[in-house]
This record gives structure tokens, C-alpha cells and sequence, in this order.
């Protein structure tokens, strides 16, 4: 039965829910994957066993729509090994043909005619699959004897443990335009990974797979998206930022071949959502494109939460300070009005065990009155000076921390709403990315509350209108 074509980016917003239903912590996997075939490209999975890495290639096979009669299989799928032979990959000799002196292998249903393949444990293949391989994913040829075949290969999904450290591998490893490292769910998604019904796939409904016309259409569409002049200028600055990491193979082997590649992929990625024009916060994927060494994939992406999204810190060192120093001032003030009221009051009970008029009498209660009064009058006092001062200076640093905290909850909600209309950005990376806004939030909030509270607190200081004097500024640290 022929399929529905898709309709645009909520088609495929419906195919990544079915590659990540039920599994935990897959977003940025799933959409990759999806993104690799949509764009023609092929992806690297990258982690150790039992992380979901097959499930999400034969996902990805499921979603892809079948091919035509005469154009080859949907999916192939192979655990490779040191002892695996071509026979395994690409089928065995034809015995016909080997009658008549050719060399040729019977193809139908091994990896010369599908259309997505899964490879897993691709870098213990031995020399001899990895050659052929080499050819048939990046030009899409098979050499099958004297015949060069045109395969209908649309993407590779590989597995690997680990990222090869063999020089001899190096072309190979560079064939995968994306690579994604997939590591274990964590701590906080581990009790609902335990409770998860065995063989859980969710419940999402059946969705339009992804077919040749669909690919070819956001393919045509991408050729008129531009990247625009910010998106270049943050290109240029991400090139001199992998430079100045230093002279490793992670960062310095970024050739103009894989830059080419990563700007198609950005303009795929934006023509699948129907844009005119590559963004710079689409440059998260650049992470996952020209790090060789995974551990170099967080570092790119800070570049792009840094740079691009400019999110900051949540440290505010200097207010901070400044916070703290007009708290400690605060009580020094508090604590001279206890004391001297403590002395006051003991000098009045003395007066009076001297003066023997310690007596529960109504002139004993009038001298208590009168005791109460005279210890007031001995507190500590400010003049309306000082207290109006130390109000003044709290209020200006609390006005600018609440200005502070309006920025951060305005770039929050604005970079929230951006990011969350995006295709291909996984909602865990968006959450990542906001967490620096986020706290730099719950900060400033905390030390507007502190400074309103010693603002209170100084105003409710006992003032004497007698007095004038003014007191020193309280010392503050350099603003944020």
C-alpha cells in the first residue's frame, strides 16, 4: 500500500515521538538519527552495551518508509567481528557467475540494496569490509565484479563502544558525518528505567514514514536556505575557538570537508522545518559534527550556550558581597542598640536595689514605668540622617539586582519560547542550556528578598530627631 506523504514538520515531529517512546534520556540520539537519514547522512552511536544504541537504528528502520519494487530492501542489520567476512556484508559468489569467469557477488537482501543499515561494533570489521565499506558510504557505489552499482543506500546507523584510536581507521571513522555519544540514564531517570514494564515501547499512535519523495523535497528545499551573516560570523568564531583548544586530533583536524558538510546539514535541518535561513542557535549541532573525541562534544556545546545563547552564570560574586556586608553592618547596629539597652537597663535595676524601691507598690509601678521610659532614652539611637543613608544605599543595590533579575527572567522566557519551537533541538539540551539562566534567577531572587529584609531592618532602627550625623557608605564589591 503506498504511504501518505508527510506534512512538513509536524510529520516529523510525530516520527521522533516514535523513535523516543519509552526510552529515557534518547532525545538527542533519536533526533540525530532521524536527521542523518532525513539529510542522507550516516550516524556514529557512540557508547557502551545496553544503551539503547540498536534499538534506536531499528527505530529508525521502522519509521522509514518501504522501497519501491525493484529498488532494494528497507533494512540490514549485522554485528560485526574481527572473524566477519565480506560474505556476511555483501553476500556470497554467485557460483553462475564464477562459471563464466566472473567475479561477482548475489547482492539481493545483504547491504548492497538497503536502504538503512545497522552496523554494530563497526571498527572490529577487518581491513577487507572496511575498504569495500568505505566506498559505498560516502559514494554510494558498489563494485560487485566488473559492475559498478549504484546502491539505494539512504544512511548507516554504526555502533561503537568506543571511538577508534587507530590511525589506520581515521578515514573510516571520518565517513560519519554525526556522531553521538550515548552513555547510561542517570541518577535522577534510574528508579523510572527500573519501573518501566519490561518490553515498554509507550503508546504512541502509527506514524507516516519517512520516504524518497519526502527526502528529496527538503533536500530541493534546502539549496535556497542561506546562512545568514551572524550564523557565519559565529561559524568563524567556533573555527578559532576549536583552534585555540590546542593542536589534538579532537579539534584541530577539522577539514574544509566536514565544515562543507556540517553547512549542509545545518541547511537541511533548517529546510525540514520549513526556514529560509540557518539560525545561530542551530549551531548546537555542530557539536556533535566536528569533535573526533566525544569528550570534546560538552565543550562545544558550552561554546554555543556561551556564545550563541549568551546565558551567563548564576554567580553574582559582587552582589553577593555587597549583600552580605550591609547584613553584617545590619547586626553590628542591632547588636549596639542590645547592648547598650542591656547596660541601661542593668544600671536602672541597680538604682533601684540601691535605692530600696524594689516594691510591688503603686509607687514601685510608677517607677517601673519611669525605669522603662529612662532605658529607652539610654538605647542606642540614629539619627534620621543615618537611618535615611544606610535605606538609600540597600534600596539602590536592591533596585539593581531587581533589574538584574527582570533581564534574566525576560531572556529566560524569550530563549524558552525560541528553543522550544525548534525540530531537531532536543528538550533535554534546551533545559541544559537554560539551567545557567535559571539559577542566575533563583540567585538574584534570593538576594533581592536579603536586601529588602535589611532595608526593613534598618529603617525599623530606633531614630533620635535630635540627632544629625551621617554615617560612612557601607563598602560595596563591584556589581554581578
Amino acid at each position: 500500500m503506498e504511504s501518505k506523504p508527510l506534512d512538513g514538520p509536524s510529520a516529523l515531529r510525530v516520527l521522533l515521538r516514535r523513535l523516543e517512546d519509552g526510552l529515557l534520556e534518547r532525545d538527542t540520539a533519536a533526533r540525530l538519527v532521524l536527521l542523518a537519514a532525513v539529510a542522507a547522512e550516516h550516524v556514529l552511536l557512540i557508547g557502551p552495551p545496553g544503551t539503547a544504541k540498536s534499538e534506536l537504528a531499528r527505530r529508525l528502520q521502522a519509521v522509514m518508509a518501504p522501497a519501491a519494487a525493484g529498488q532494494g530492501q528497507a533494512c540490514f542489520e549485522r554485528l560485526l567481528t574481527r572473524f566477519s567476512t565480506p560474505e556476511e556484508l555483501f553476500g556470497p559468489l554467485s557460483l553462475k557467475a564464477l562459471e563464466d569467469d566472473r567475479y561477482e557477488r548475489l547482492v539481493e537482501g545483504y547491504l548492497p540494496t538497503a536502504q538503512v543499515a545497522f552496523l554494530d561494533e563497526v571498527f572490529k570489521a577487518n581491513s577487507a569490509i572496511l575498504n569495500a565499506l568505505l566506498s559505498l558510504l560516502n559514494e554510494r557505489v558498489f563494485d560487485n565484479g566488473t559492475q559498478r552499482l549504484r546502491v539505494p543506500l539512504v544512511s548507516v546507523v554504526a555502533a561503537s563502544n568506543e571511538t577508534p584510536t587507530d590511525e589506520a581507521l581515521h578515514a573510516f571513522f571520518d565517513r560519519f558525518l554525526i556522531r553521538v555519544p550515548v552513555q547510561p540514564v542517570s541518577d535522577g531517570t534510574f528508579e523510572r528505567l527500573l519501573s518501566a514494564p519490561a518490553g515498554a515501547t509507550g503508546s504512541e499512535p502509527p506514524a507516516t514514514p519517512l520516504g524518497e519523495a519526502e527526502r528529496h523535497a527538503i533536500a530541493h528545499a534546502a539549496h535556497v536556505v542561506t546562512l545568514g551573516p551572524e550564523t557565519l560570523a559565529a561559524l568563524q568564531s567556533l573555527r578559532q575557538f576549536l583552534r585555540g583548544l590546542g593542536s589534538s586530533h579532537a579539534t584541530a583536524g577539522v577539514s574544509d570537508r566536514r565544515w562543507r558538510q556540517l553547512a549542509r546539514l545545518l541547511r537541511v535541518a533548517a529546510a525540514a522545518e520549513g526556514k529560509r535561513s540557518v539560525e545561530p542557535e542551530d549551531l548546537w549541532l555542530a557539536a556533535y559534527v566536528v569533535p573526533a573525541d566525544m569528550d570534546q562534544v560538552p565543550v562545544v556545546l558550552r561554546w554555543w550556550q556561551d556564545t550563541v545563547l549568551q546565558v551567563g552564570t548564576a554567580e553574582s560574586p559582587g552582589w553577593q558581597r555587597s549583600t552580605e556586608a550591609f547584613e553584617k553592618q545590619l547586626e553590628i547596629e542591632t547588636r549596639a542598640q542590645a547592648e547598650e539597652g542591656a547596660q541601661a537597663a542593668g544600671k536602672m535595676a541597680l538604682a533601684r536595689s540601691v535605692g530600696g524601691t524594689d516594691n510591688p507598690g503603686a509607687s514601685g509601678e510608677m517607677l517601673r514605668l519611669y525605669s522603662a521610659r529612662m532605658e529607652e532614652r539610654l538605647r542606642k539611637h540614629w539619627s534620621p540622617l543615618h537611618i535615611r543613608a544606610r535605606t538609600a544605599q540597600v534600596r539602590e543595590l536592591g533596585q539593581t539586582v531587581h533589574g538584574a533579575l527582570a533581564e534574566a527572567r525576560q531572556a529566560f522566557d524569550e530563549w524558552q519560547a525560541r528553543l522550544n519551537q525548534r525540530l531537531w533541538l532536543p528538550p533535554s539540551l534546551t533545559e541544559q542550556s537554560l539551567e545557567p539562566l535559571r539559577q542566575r534567577i533563583a540567585v538574584l531572587s534570593e538576594l533581592f528578598d536579603r536586601l529588602q529584609a535589611v532595608e526593613a531592618g534598618f529603617a525599623s532602627l530606633p531614630v533620635d530627631e535630635s540627632l544629625a550625623e551621617v554615617p560612612a557608605p557601607i563598602s560595596v564589591a563591584p556589581p554581578g
